[in-house]
């Protein structure tokens, strides 16, 4: 065993139904087939981010608000590094794969090539430039993962290992992420009188195996996916599962793509072909007939048909492109306005709570006979501007960077006007 500690290894500081292992036991465990073939796995903890999206309608300018459920599921500590595990065995083999295949540059996500969505975003709209006048079809998936097929996903799966079947092992780890079971984290805390704030408090676990039987099984607490599709989007190896998943869809593209004279990328759920005009609307039905395949669907909604064309030596479009966060008009690019307004509501609603908090202590300050203090802005500034490390201001910055995007300069630079603003109110 080397000394090392490998990727896969890592320590998570949640609360699960198990304990945190030591490396030297994960490792034991892990490259065990036998071990992993009998491993029990413990229901994911689940719990639904709700999402304000904001979108402003083209004609009348105004803004729309609605939300968007997002779920988040995390696996038990033991049960995470045996998915990273294999999930470092799985993504060599993918590798390879891309390689050999002549894809490593037409899959972007979940492949940790040490870029981001601006980096590939940018690489799209500078493939439009050079390609001139042509058309973009950008296609998106609907609830990609909860529609993933078991079988072709186990078919998949054993053809990147060059069997006919899956190994046991790997079938236990399959039918884990298949036939995965969860519990939901508010009812779950609500049982065993766990603060949603401070969940560790003392804890080092969510309850013992006892209760785990006792009290969370006996009380009907867990579900397990009834249906032959659906994957969590959690766990350490889902994304990897993704890719694999959609390998050869993704072949099948490149190949229809390097016939026609047009390039093709897929970031997770999202699809670009960039292609000469005149098979604009043939590679979008194409694509939708390969797609029905894989028994997934597009999204009909973030379906997006775009034209770019010269005009006066410009290249223009008839409208502009969205990719990955941002709209090209073919000759600039901008940041979504969604997310600009995303951005000056969090930061509003930031501040006002910070002064709300701000009253509350000055309050229970004067009532002792102490002075006031200031607001604490230090926090703020960091969270909400250009002088913090990683926030919203600071990610259109380095977009604005790699870009050499003017446009994106000016869409950032009212920010710290409005900024100063809510803060002087």
């Amino acid at each position: 065993m080397t000394t090392k500690i490998p990727e896969w290894y890592r320590r998570r500081g949640y609360l699960h139904f198990d304990l945190p292992i030591a490396y030297k036991n994960a490792y034991k465990l892990v490259t065990n087939p036998a071990l992993v073939l009998t491993h029990a796995f413990f229901p994911l903890i689940n719990y639904s981010v709700i999402s304000k999206k904001i979108n402003r309608d083209k004609n009348t300018k105004k803004i729309d608000y609605a939300t968007k459920e997002r779920p988040i599921a995390y696996s038990s500590h033991v049960d995470s590094h045996i998915y990273a595990y294999y999930a470092s065995l799985l993504s060599e083999l993918y590798e390879q794969r891309l390689r050999s295949s002549g894809l490593d540059k037409n899959v972007l996500a979940f492949r940790g090539l040490g870029k981001s969505n601006i980096d590939f975003a940018f690489e799209a709209f500078q493939q439009i430039k050079a390609m001139g006048e042509c058309s973009a079809v950008a296609l998106d998936f609907s609830k990609f993962f909860d529609t993933l097929d078991h079988a072709l996903l186990k078919k998949s799966w054993a053809d990147l290992l060059g069997e006919s079947k899956l190994p046991p092992d790997h079938f236990n780890v399959f039918r884990s992420l298949t036939k995965f079971s969860k519990v939901d984290k508010f009812k779950l805390y609500q049982e065993f009188s766990i603060s949603t704030n401070n969940p560790k408090n003392g804890r080092f676990r969510v309850c013992s195996a006892r209760d785990f039987r006792e009290r969370v099984r006996k009380k009907n607490l867990i579900i397990t996916n009834p249906h032959p599709y659906g994957i969590p989007q959690g766990s350490p190896i889902s994304a990897l599962l993704s890719n694999i998943y959609m390998f050869n869809f993704d072949l099948e593209m490149k190949k229809y793509m390097n016939i026609h004279g047009g390039k093709y990328y897929r970031y997770c759920d999202d699809m670009l072909f960039i292609v000469p005009t005149p098979l604009r609307d043939k590679v979008a039905g194409y694509a939708r007939q390969e797609v029905d395949k894989l028994k997934v669907s597009i999204n009909p909604n973030k379906t997006e048909l775009r034209t770019f064309y010269f005009k006066d030596g410009v290249l223009n479009s008839d409208r502009m492109l969205q990719y990955l966060g941002f709209m090209f008009d073919g000759e600039d690019t901008y940041i979504r306005s969604a997310s600009l307004a995303r951005y000056s509501e969090k930061m509003k609603k930031g501040i006002r709570l910070a002064k709300k908090t701000m009253k509350k202590y000055n309050s229970i300050r004067a009532s002792k006979g102490l002075p006031k203090r200031n607001l604490y802005k230090r926090k703020l500034y960091s969270r909400y501007t250009h002088l913090g490390g990683r926030n919203f201001i600071t990610y259109g910055l380095r977009a604005a960077k790699t870009m050499q995007s003017k446009t994106i300069k000016r869409q950032l630079k009212p920010l710290w006007r409005r900024f100063n603003d809510e803060l002087e109110k």
